[in-house]
């Protein structure tokens, strides 16, 4: 019988994190875990959403000490693009588990370049030192494979999510999250297309973590009369919502992948080199975050056919 302790972005009501945590929980009671101890910012809502152990994201030591092995992931965990605090936040908990001679696997994690050296030497100072390292695209395998950490590929956790069914979809969905260089320019822009593109059909914007999306969808619904704004959502919700959907413009990297595993057609918007990794993954429509080919990637979402979208399995990695 085994011991988990999992470090990742949970407790933030961010729906990709949390679907991720989901598939994890799931997976370790299926293969009969002892017990599964999750690092989460809100404990008491994660222990009621999953059913076990919980601890705050600063009291890891002794649930760390007691553990057997630490799961680190998924998402883009190791990254300093958001910001070095974090990164070395997650950091600081993998180093720890190593220093207490635990089994350290990196879960189905993106990797992409770094903006510090100071990141990136750590980073595979770390990473060269865990049991297993496996990850959720090729591009990040390449990454690994540069810097001489082997990897495996497991795609993203949300590929074996079950995704609910729906006899008719209808209406389009728009998901945005505030980051730099999303600018008012863009939304008039994304705002006018949608206007032309969707007169008599339903626009949803969807908020799938509401401290980042809210304000930005908020604003946006001011531009886009008659729309419908949903927020507060569960991941089941969230799910619901998305495969309801004819189409879907998408910021977030979980937005796009939910899309294309409901079978809806996507227009992701390139704020991240994950986005785009996935949409040439897939085969969903992309358009720049400059706006500059917004028309001509609304033609493309729309002569998708959703069956010849690739989809890969997720296959879970030993974790015992």
């Amino acid at each position: 019988m085994t011991k988990y302790l999992v470090s990742g972005y949970i407790g933030f009501d961010n729906f990709g994190d949390e679907a991720i945590a989901g598939v994890l929980v799931k997976h370790l009671k299926n293969i009969g875990a002892e017990k599964i101890t999750l690092i989460s910012s809100n404990p008491g809502k994660t222990e009621y959403l999953y059913g076990v152990d919980t601890v705050g994201m600063f009291d890891f030591l002794q649930p760390l000490f007691e553990s057997d092995i630490l799961i680190s992931g998924g998402g883009s965990l190791l990254q300093d693009v958001t910001s070095f605090r974090s990164l070395f936040y997650y950091l600081l908990i993998i180093m720890t588990a190593l220093l207490f001679n635990k089994k350290v696997i990196i879960f189905a994690q993106g990797f992409t370049p770094f903006k510090t050296k100071i990141g990136e030497f750590l980073t595979k100072f770390v990473l060269r030192r865990c049991s297993l390292v496996t990850v959720r695209d090729v591009n990040s395998r390449k990454m690994l494979s540069g810097w001489n950490i082997p990897a495996e590929v497991v795609s993203d956790p949300v590929f074996g999510i079950e995704i609910p069914e729906v006899k008719e979809k209808h209406g389009a969905g728009v998901q945005l999250r505030g980051c730099e260089g999303l600018t008012d320019e863009f939304l008039a822009q994304l705002a006018q297309e949608i206007k032309n593109r969707f007169k008599n059909e339903e626009v949803t914007l969807i908020s799938l973590q509401d401290s980042i999306d809210w304000p930005i969808l908020e604003k946006f619904s001011k531009m886009v009369p008659n729309c419908r704004i949903v927020k507060n959502l569960t991941v089941s919700e969230a799910l619901a919502e998305l495969s309801g959907l004819e189409y879907l413009i998408g910021m977030r990297f979980h937005a796009c992948l939910a899309g294309v595993k409901a079978g809806v057609k996507v227009l992701g918007i390139d704020y991240d080199i994950k986005v785009k990794t996935l949409a040439q993954e897939t085969g969903f429509a992309l358009v720049e975050l400059t706006g500059e080919n917004m028309s001509e990637s609304f033609d493309k979402m729309f002569s998708i056919n959703p069956y010849d979208y690739k989809i890969p399995e997720f296959n879970c990695p030993e974790l015992g």
